[in-house]
C-alpha cells in the first residue's frame, strides 16, 4: 500500500520517518477511527480500502518503514532475502459460502509461510495485493484483513505494503520475505541416495475437508477447518535446516506431486512406505463416513502445506518429523516400490 487514506507516512506521522521500538510501527496509525459498517469497496474508494486494511495496525522490529510510502523497508540481517508469492483466486482456491473472509486471509498467509519455511528460513514480512469487485462489502474487507494480520502476528511479522485494484472477482496475492539466519537455503535439489524422507504436519486433511464440503456438510470437523485454514508447521522448517536437511518442500500440491519435484531436481528416486506415511485416525474416520481412501488423501491431497524433507540419516531427524521413505538411485517417486495406483491424480496442477 503505497499511501494511506490520510496521506500520512509509514508510522502515521507526516513524512513517515520510521520509529524503532519493541513495537516499531512501520505501519500506519490513521485518524479515521473505527470504520463504518455497510460500505462497499466502490464507496470506500482505493485509499479508503487501503486504510481499511491497514488502520491501527502495528509493525514488529524488522519493519523499518511500513505502509505509507512508495515501498517498504525491511531489515535483512543475513544480507540475503528469501522471497515467495502465492495467489488465491475466488472460485479456484476458496469459496465464501464455504469459508469466512477471515479464514481466506489466514489461508493466504499460511501458504506463504510454508514456502519460506521450506527454504529453511524464518519469515520477516508480508506484502499484500488485493483485487476485488467494487461491490465487495466492508465486512469482507475487514475479515480478509483480520485473517491476514492474525496470521502475520502469529509469525511475529507485519504486512509492510502492497497494492489494491478493481477486478471481477476477489484475488488475494501475498508476497512473503524471509531470513536465512546465515544458513544456506534448503533447496529441492539436495537429496542424495541413502537419505531418509520425513514429514511434519497434517497430510490429506484439506482434501478430506473439501470432500466433506462437497457433500453439502458444514460440520466443524477438523478436516473442514484444515481446508478453510491450513496450519503449516512453518517453525519446523528452520529446525530441519539446522539439523542438516538436504532438501525440503511444502505439500501445496500433494505429497507425491511435491516429492516428484524433489526427485526431479535432485535426480534421484524416492520410495515411500505406505505403512509409515502418517494417516491420522480422524482422517480414517472421515474416509469411512464418506467412502473415501484416507491413504490416497494423504498421498495426493494438496493445500495442507505440511513440510517434507530429506535428511542424511534417521538419527538427525528432529522431533516432530515422521520418517516415511528412502532416497535411492534412479528417478521418480514410488509407494512400496510401485507407481502409485490409487484413485485420483498424484497431485494438483492448474490448467489440467
Amino acid at each position: 500500500m503505497s499511501r494511506t487514506a490520510n496521506g500520512r507516512g509509514g508510522d502515521g506521522r507526516p513524512g513517515g520517518s520510521p520509529r524503532r521500538s519493541s513495537r516499531a510501527s512501520g505501519g500506519p496509525t490513521t485518524d479515521r477511527g473505527a470504520p463504518a459498517a455497510g460500505e462497499t469497496a466502490a464507496e470506500l474508494g482505493e485509499f479508503g480500502v487501503i486504510d481499511r486494511l491497514t488502520a491501527g495496525r502495528f509493525q514488529p522490529e524488522p519493519t523499518l518503514l511500513g505502509p505509507g510510502d512508495d515501498a517498504a523497508v525491511v531489515a535483512a540481517p543475513d544480507g540475503r532475502v528469501v522471497a515467495t508469492v502465492d495467489t488465491l483466486v475466488e472460485g479456484v482456491h476458496f469459496r465464501l459460502d464455504w469459508s469466512a473472509p477471515e479464514q481466506v486471509g489466514a489461508k493466504a498467509v499460511a501458504a506463504n509461510l510454508a514456502d519460506v519455511a521450506a527454504m529453511g528460513a524464518v519469515p520477516t514480512a508480508l506484502l499484500l495485493s488485493l483485487a476485488c469487485p467494487g461491490t465487495t462489502s466492508s465486512d469482507v474487507l475487514d475479515g480478509l484483513a483480520a485473517g491476514i494480520w492474525d496470521g502475520a502476528a502469529d509469525a511475529g511479522i507485519g504486512v509492510v505494503g502492497g497494492d489494491t485494484v478493481s477486478a471481477d472477482t476477489i484475488v488475494v496475492s501475498i508476497t512473503a520475505l524471509g531470513d536465512l539466519e546465515g544458513r544456506e537455503p534448503v533447496r529441492r535439489s539436495g537429496a542424495r541416495p541413502g537419505d531418509v524422507v520425513a514429514v511434519n504436519g497434517n497430510l490429506g486433511w484439506s482434501a478430506a475437508g473439501m470432500a466433506v464440503l462437497r457433500r453439502g456438510f458444514r460440520s466443524p470437523v477438523a478436516m473442514v477447518a484444515a481446508h478453510r485454514t491450513p496450519r503449516p508447521p512453518w517453525r519446523a522448517g528452520p529446525v530441519a535446516a539446522r539439523a542438516g536437511a538436504t532438501a525440503m518442500v511444502d505439500t501445496s500440491d500433494g505429497l507425491l506431486a511435491d516429492l516428484g519435484h524433489v526427485a526431479a531436481a535432485s535426480r534421484v528416486h524416492i520410495d515411500l512406505s505406505s505403512r509409515l506415511v502418517p494417516v491420522a485416525d480422524k482422517l480414517r474416520d472421515v474416509a469411512s463416513a464418506l467412502g473415501g481412501d484416507p491413504l490416497n488423501w494423504a498421498l495426493t491431497g494438496g493445500e495442507d502445506h505440511a513440510l517434507v524433507a530429506t535428511f542424511p540419516d534417521e538419527d538427525v531427524v528432529p522431533d516432530g518429523w515422521v520418517v516415511c521413505g528412502q532416497v535411492r538411485s534412479g528417478t521418480g517417486v514410488t509407494v512400496d516400490a510401485d507407481r502409485w495406483g490409487g484413485a485420483g491424480d498424484p497431485g494438483y496442477l492448474h490448467w489440467r
